[in-house]
């Protein structure tokens, strides 16, 4: 089946007016200069790649750290619907076990792939190798050094499926964790106090992540410029950010994109708060947590997980400012990149499984392709 008349998002991160085939679950051909015929007008519709989030704990009721796998599915139906069609659950700060437990759900879902369900392509492991001052809603009672070995069984046992593990720098042994597990899967720096010198060993010894810029981490100081700084400066080094309107200011996303560029990631941090009603109270990594003003918070008030979901991040970004083809490109190729199935999914092009999403110029409305078949919410 063929489209036409639609403003594509191109794999060189702009739009040009144009047609694409879908066959047999993949894209096609991409016109951009040939004419077509016998093919569905979009009438000038916007048309991006599926939306990749891949930070995220849960929604509607379920977190996958409960190791539920009806509930990771029900997750990924939720994903699928609003316009994510691919994702990489993230973990809390738990026990080995709990951990393991839940990994091998995520391994059932990738080998049982429902249809009309977001595509799991992988994993973060969020914790527990934290910095306790640091810690934010993750579970003080869980956290650990860095342990090369006991994050090798994790992966081993889920079939390789942690594709970002995350540290903190200042840790014992962070650097010689970060060179080791590069080699398997991205590591990302994350929930630490570290000063710019232990970042920067992180980085050297091959860190390319920062999970949710700004949170968890110390802010910039001229004198003692700590942990973004040292990732900005490497070009390696991609950055993710929450954009629920609540985490992080407009003003400081904005900055965000003018540190990093092309090297921005947005994920939405979402809780199983997320598609819940306003108080609802649900239960986060061990710990009680309320739905209060949008934005879920432990009992002392600190600010935990979020109750959006990427495609809100998205058209949030937009409303702040940020360039459409710098915000598509952070929601789509540059996750993808992270987890490292950029030949997958991601991009508009031939070969790649055909994930897309059909929308208004303005984002308000979409409809959401899985493998070229529209996805139809319950």
């Amino acid at each position: 089946m063929y489209y036409k008349n639609a403003r594509i998002y191109t794999p060189g991160f702009r739009f040009q007016t144009g047609a694409f085939e879908v066959k047999d679950g993949r894209f096609g051909q991409i016109l951009f200069d040939a004419p077509v015929s016998d093919a569905v007008d979009l009438g000038g519709a916007t048309v991006i790649p599926g939306l990749v989030d891949v930070h995220s704990h849960g929604n509607s009721g379920a977190d996958f750290s409960d190791g539920d796998y009806d509930g990771l599915k029900k997750m990924a139906a939720y994903y699928a619907a609003r316009g994510v069609t691919s994702f990489a659950p993230a973990s809390m700060t738990l026990p080995y076990d709990v951990l393991e437990k839940a990994f091998a759900t995520a391994a059932r879902l990738v080998e049982e792939a429902p249809a009309g369900h977001a595509r799991l392509m992988g994993i973060q492991m969020e914790g527990p190798y934290f910095s306790y001052k640091k810690r934010g809603a993750q579970n003080p009672d869980y956290l650990k050094e860095p342990d090369f070995e006991g994050f090798r069984k994790l992966y081993e046992g889920c079939g390789g499926l942690i594709r970002i593990v995350d540290v903190a720098p200042e840790l014992p042994g962070a650097a010689e964790f970060t060179a080791r597990a590069s080699k398997l899967c991205t590591v990302s720096i994350a929930h630490t106090d570290s000063d710019y010198d232990h970042a920067k060993a992180c980085v050297d010894a091959g860190a390319t992540h920062l999970t949710h810029l700004y949170n968890a981490m110390p802010g910039i100081h001229h004198r003692n410029p700590g942990v973004i700084p040292a990732a900005v400066e490497n070009p390696k080094v991609r950055a993710e950010i929450i954009c629920d309107g609540y985490h992080i200011h407009p003003a400081s996303v904005r900055l965000a994109f003018t540190m990093f560029r092309h090297r921005m990631i947005l994920v939405s941090d979402s809780g199983r708060c997320a598609g819940l009603p306003e108080g609802s109270k649900f239960e986060l990594g061990g710990q009680d947590a309320w739905l209060r003003g949008g934005v879920a918070r432990l009992a002392d008030g600190t600010i935990a997980c979020s109750a959006a979901n990427l495609w809100q991040c998205l058209q949030n970004v937009l409303s702040w400012g940020i360039a459409e083809e710098e915000a598509i490109r952070a929601a789509t190729y540059n996750p993808a990149c992270a987890l490292g199935v950029q030949d997958r999914i991601g991009s508009i092009e031939t070969g790649k499984l055909a994930d897309f999403i059909i929308c208004s110029g303005d984002y308000k409305t979409k409809r959401v392709f899985l493998g070229g078949q529209e996805v139809h919410p319950a």
